[in-house]
């Protein structure tokens, strides 16, 4: 039996992709499978590292502001090509996680930063800034990055990696409360989102992808003519996940929660799509699931474990190694 390949991205809040992959990895060699680790994202939080262990790159910081304006140390990447690319993830320096859960302001959220880690990375030899968003604590529009690259007038070349396919005008209702928003703010969110619109170059409202981080996306359209791109496809892509699934002998994926956002542009649906297109069976460990069996049908996963700790995770591995041998015996026997 050929390895399992282990793709998991992020447990949002709780562990990053390369712990969950490591742990799944070891349960399953405890099981007797061998298994090869790739941790994955969808373009939010966590690309930057998934990229950076797959691709390689070198890590630089700068200190930029925060969702609230205070100052921070924010990483990026710059990855030598054709032409000197830089890595940006929003989530390093507009994520809800940079905001204690007692501080959550969705309306005074900024994207700021963002902007001021882009202009980092220009500053740095970049001619083209690949922004990855996800994970935001922001629903501004992109506002506070637009501002930011307009002070200092310059206009790199973006592509903006999003983890979502939600149009703008979808931003605070899908995403607001989680960020502290109240049914009142949500409201407030809408309206200044409609007003942004409004003003726009290009008016994002109706259009996949703009309402990633907060409409961070659609606010780079809009104003810089950023190019959208889909974030798990593009991260797969880049990592060569579809070489090293089509010679495993399953897949292992997860998140940290399986329900219907998941098939609103997540890696797991993309791993997962991919390994049903190649005829690979895919198996998700995921920290917990509201999804229906017929939803999951939908995914195409043979079997969904849920675990919520390191122990958990590799306890997982090791039950679904030991049932995988114990099916492909009885196949053979």
């Amino acid at each position: 039996m050929g390895p399992a390949l282990v793709a998991p991205d992020t447990f949002k809040g709780t562990f990053a992709a390369t712990e969950v992959a490591a742990a799944v990895a070891r349960g399953l060699r405890d099981g007797g499978i061998e298994a090869v680790e790739l941790p994955v994202a969808d373009g939010g939080e966590g690309t930057l590292e998934a990229l950076l262990a797959d691709i390689g790159g070198e890590l630089r910081t700068a200190r930029v502001s925060d969702p609230l304006g205070r100052a921070v140390e924010a990483e990026f990447a710059l990855i030598e090509g054709r032409e000197t690319t830089a890595v940006v993830e929003c989530a390093r320096a507009s994520g809800l996680g940079l905001v204690v859960e007692d501080e959550r302001d969705a309306f005074a959220a900024s994207t700021h930063g963002t902007g001021e880690l882009i202009l980092a990375a220009v500053e740095a030899g970049a001619t083209k800034v690949i922004v990855t968003v996800g994970g935001s604590a922001t629903t501004d529009g992109g506002a506070g990055a637009v501002a930011a690259l307009d002070d200092a007038g310059v206009k790199p070349k973006l592509e903006v990696w999003c983890d979502t396919r939600n149009a703008w005008e979808d931003a605070p209702r899908m995403f607001g409360p989680q960020k502290g928003a109240d049914p009142d703010t949500v409201k407030r969110l809408e309206q200044r989102l409609a007003r942004l619109a409004r003003k726009a170059p290009k008016d994002p409202r109706g259009v996949a992808m703009t309402g990633a981080a907060g409409g961070l996306s659609g606010g780079l359209w809009a104003w810089r003519g950023a190019q959208l791109v889909q974030g798990a496809p593009a991260v797969l892509n880049a990592i060569g996940f579809d070489e090293r699934m089509r010679a495993a002998a399953f897949v292992v994926t997860g998140e940290g929660r399986l329900d219907r956002q998941t098939f609103q542009g997540k890696a797991v649906f993309e791993v997962a799509t991919r390994a049903r297109q190649s005829g690979v069976a895919c198996h998700a460990i995921v920290g917990g699931s509201t999804l229906d069996p017929f939803e999951e049908r939908i995914l195409d996963l043979q079997t969904v474990a849920e675990a919520t700790t390191i122990d958990e995770l590799e306890a997982a591995g090791r039950v679904l190694g030991a049932a995988v041998l114990t099916s492909a015996t009885e196949d053979t026997a």
